[in-house]
Order: C-alpha cells, then sequence, then structure tokens
C-alpha cells in the first residue's frame, strides 16, 4: 500500500485547528471486531459513502456496512469550505462541451444542478442543521482581462443552465456587501449555498444508522481480496466480508486497496483559516457584510464567504507538503493573501487553520462505475475540490448502479470514462510542485 503524504496527514486524530471541529462533538461510533459480513462494504464514511449507503437501504432494502480509517467526516467532508456548487469536474465548460458534444455536456450540466438539490433535499428529509446560508455563488476576477471576459462567460452560462447570471462592476458588488480592492469585478452564477460540512456529514451519519447501517470507525482497510464470490477486506481491527464493494475515499485513497485505483488519483492540499467572529462595526469597515459563497479567478483559487456567526473563512489552494514547517510556511501565504484582499481585517486574529486533500484526475473529472478488472466492485470520486454537491449526488447514483438497477450508460460521458492512472504515478506530487510553480506565474 502507498500514500503519498506523511503518515501524519492521515493519522486520525482530532485537529485543533479545524473550525468546523469545534462546533460539533466527535461522533460514537464503534470499531469492527471479529469477522462480519454483510451484502455491501462500503470503504470511507463520507459524502459519498453514507449517501450510497443511504440509497441503498432506502430505496433498494440492501443491507450496507460502512467502515472508516477514523471516524464519519474526518477527512476531506469535514475539512472542506462548505460550499454547495457546481463541481465534479476541473474542465470548463467549454471544454466539456468540446470533448464531450451538446447532449453529453448539457447532461453533466443540469446533474450539477440536481446534485445541489440532493443535498437540500438532505437537510430537509433527515432534518439536519447544518447551518445553511446564502444563495449562489460569485466569481470574481482578480484582474481587470478576466472582468472584460465576464460578459459573455455569463452569456453562455444563463444559455446552459437557464438563468441570469448578472455581471456586476466593483462598485455594484460592494453594494452587495462583497467590497475588495483586490477584485475587478464578478457575476453572480445563483445556485448553491454555503453548510457547515461537518454537521452535514454528520447528519447522513446519524440518519444512516438510524436507517440500520452499520458505520465503524478507527477500522483502517488494510487488504481487499477477492473471496467466494465475493470480497474479503482486512482492516486493522478485524475483517469485512461482502458481496459487494464500494470505494469512496476520495483523496484519501490509498494505492493497493484495491490495486484498480493505482496511479488514479492525485490528492491535493487546500487550506483554510477562520478568523474570530467579527464584530457589526468591523464587516462594515471592510465592506463585506454578504453571506454568499465567494471564489475568484485564479488557478489557485481563494474561496471565502462570511459564516452565520460573524467569523470569515478564507480558504486557498497550494502547498505540496504536510510536514509542520510546510503547514506554517502555508498559513503564511493565506494569511498574507488574506490581509491583502481584505485591508480593514488584517489585525483580526485569525485563530482557526488547517488543511485537508482534495481528489484530481488525469481525465479532470470525476470517476463514479465499476472498477476495472473487477466483479461487482465499484468506486466514486475525483471531485476536484467541489465535492459536497456532487459526492452525494455521486454517492446515490452509484448505490443505484451497485443495486442493478441503473447501468453506468446512464451517467453523463465525463463521468465514466474509464480510469486511467498518472503516468509514472510515483512522480505525481513532483507534477503538482510543478504545476503550481506555472500557476503562480499564470495568476499575477
Amino acid at each position: 500500500m502507498n500514500r503519498l503524504y506523511p503518515d501524519r496527514t492521515y493519522t486520525a486524530a482530532p485537529d485543533a485547528g479545524n473550525f468546523w471541529q469545534s462546533t460539533t462533538e466527535t461522533p460514537q461510533v464503534p470499531t469492527l471486531a471479529g469477522d462480519l459480513k454483510t451484502e455491501v462494504a462500503i470503504i470511507g464514511a463520507g459524502y459519498t459513502g453514507l449517501n450510497a449507503a443511504l440509497q441503498l437501504a432506502e430505496k433498494h432494502g440492501i443491507k450496507a456496512t460502512v467502515i472508516d480509517a477514523a471516524w464519519p467526516g474526518w477527512g476531506a467532508s469535514g475539512r472542506n469550505g462548505g460550499f454547495v456548487g457546481f463541481g465534479g469536474s476541473k474542465l470548463s465548460d467549454q471544454k466539456l462541451l468540446s470533448k464531450f458534444g451538446d447532449d453529453e455536456a448539457r447532461k453533466f450540466f443540469a446533474t450539477q444542478r440536481a446534485s445541489i438539490e440532493t443535498v437540500r433535499e438532505n437537510l430537509d428529509r433527515y432534518a439536519i442543521e447544518a447551518d445553511a446560508v446564502g444563495q449562489g455563488e460569485y466569481y470574481l476576477a482578480h484582474r481587470p482581462r478576466e472582468f472584460a471576459g465576464m460578459p459573455e462567460e455569463a452569456r453562455f452560462l444563463k444559455d446552459i443552465h437557464g438563468s441570469d447570471v448578472p455581471v456586476l462592476s466593483p462598485d455594484a458588488l460592494a453594494e452587495r456587501g462583497l467590497n475588495s480592492p483586490g477584485f475587478h469585478g464578478g457575476m453572480h452564477v445563483p445556485f448553491g449555498f454555503g453548510i457547515n460540512p461537518l454537521k452535514y456529514v454528520l447528519g447522513l451519519s446519524d440518519a444512516a444508522q438510524r436507517l440500520g447501517v452499520d458505520i465503524y470507525g478507527q477500522t483502517k482497510a488494510t487488504k481487499v481480496e477477492r473471496h467466494q464470490g465475493g470480497y474479503r477486506i482486512t482492516t486493522t481491527t478485524g475483517v469485512l466480508q461482502a458481496q459487494k464493494l464500494l470505494i469512496a475515499t476520495n483523496g484519501y485513497s490509498t494505492d493497493g486497496l484495491p490495486n484498480a485505483i493505482n496511479g488514479w488519483f492525485l490528492p491535493i492540499l487546500s487550506n483554510i483559516l477562520v478568523t474570530r467572529p467579527l464584530t457589526e462595526s468591523e464587516r462594515q469597515d471592510q465592506g463585506w457584510t454578504a453571506t454568499d459563497m465567494v471564489a475568484d479567478t485564479r488557478n489557485l483559487l481563494h474561496y471565502i464567504r462570511l459564516l452565520p456567526d460573524g467569523r470569515f473563512l478564507f480558504g486557498m489552494r497550494g502547498g505540496t507538503g504536510f510536514s509542520p514547517r510546510d503547514e506554517a510556511a502555508m498559513k503564511r501565504r493565506v494569511r498574507k493573501s488574506f490581509e491583502t484582499l481584505l485591508p480593514a481585517w488584517a489585525n483580526v486574529e485569525t485563530p482557526y487553520f488547517w488543511s485537508g486533500l482534495a481528489c484530481l484526475s488525469r481525465s479532470l473529472n470525476a470517476y463514479i462505475g465499476p472498477l476495472a478488472g473487477m466483479e461487482n466492485a465499484y468506486g466514486a470520486m475525483g471531485y476536484h475540490g467541489s465535492g459536497i454537491a456532487m459526492a452525494s449526488w455521486a454517492g446515490r447514483s452509484v448505490a443505484d448502479i451497485v443495486a442493478g438497477v441503473t447501468q453506468p450508460s446512464a451517467l453523463p460521458a465525463n463521468l465514466r470514462q474509464p480510469m486511467k492512472p498518472f503516468p509514472f504515478p510515483a512522480a505525481r506530487r513532483h507534477y503538482l510542485k510543478a504545476a503550481y510553480a506555472w500557476y503562480g506565474v499564470k495568476d499575477r
């Protein structure tokens, strides 16, 4: 087995720097012990795995057992910025149209909208209080030339999504409570909302357990092998035997677990800081009072939003190491960007800082479907840093495939491309260093 980052990246322990973990209790789930049997084994208790387990139980009456090396929501599902928006592909909409054709691309665009509604429906269905806030997402131009291209982009988005996408000058953004000297205008895409991502995933975990789904934490899978027509999953604490298998580990995946995903995924770091609660006066001083989701046009993008309790969340892509020295350096970079874009808050404390792993694929698209060469084994992962909505939809969709009621061909074409490993997969982190250096130059 192989993982691309040091062991401390994956150590199952509470993270004092993670603001979301301060807002809720660590879930108490049992550890797998002995030799158990189930119909479907799911590795990964995040959005994908839990939505799949819920769909199997509610819609198909199929027993699933979920195992996790830590506990529900410890990984990316409890570490992200809480953006419920479009996701699942790193390709632009124009490239999706060019590569897959009009029908398949529009099918994917409709899936993106449906994925947002999947989260909204889950919150309602399971009475999950996840601090939902905001309406839609703003994309802000970090340079004048990006803003100059936004009217055309807005017309394109209106065509494919059927809703107006207002293009806004810096003054218009300020009127909406989004004031920063670092942005040269933007546009508003009226889909999506923000949440506390950890409260959401823990709500899914509670709902699944109420429906009889067994969830085991501190149960790290170490080996997957064929056994008596099904699968035998050896873990650090016991053995789970299943007729069918679903891998739902995303950026926290491991080469060799199973071999079908070897070299396919590239975990990337995303980093977040959160301020103390800002007073009303402080918010007015900066002119940032809106609680909508915001991302900028950088390749190494910033993703930011005002939380319901007055704290400000500031996220940024970048970094290729998880050592204490690497983390300290990344924290300084994020803090510098925070002070540049929000100068009125230059002296505001940011007591929370943490990082987590998103997941890229060689195709730059998520994958949902069977694992090559493995009968009755499936995977759903690769959300490219925007996975709350798409992972929820993917979990439900892959469950229908596992149950045999949906064929993979029903999915949008970009989500069912065969998994292909990166060339020279052992060098994946070196790819990342080169890419980040290039993106840093392009973003200037």
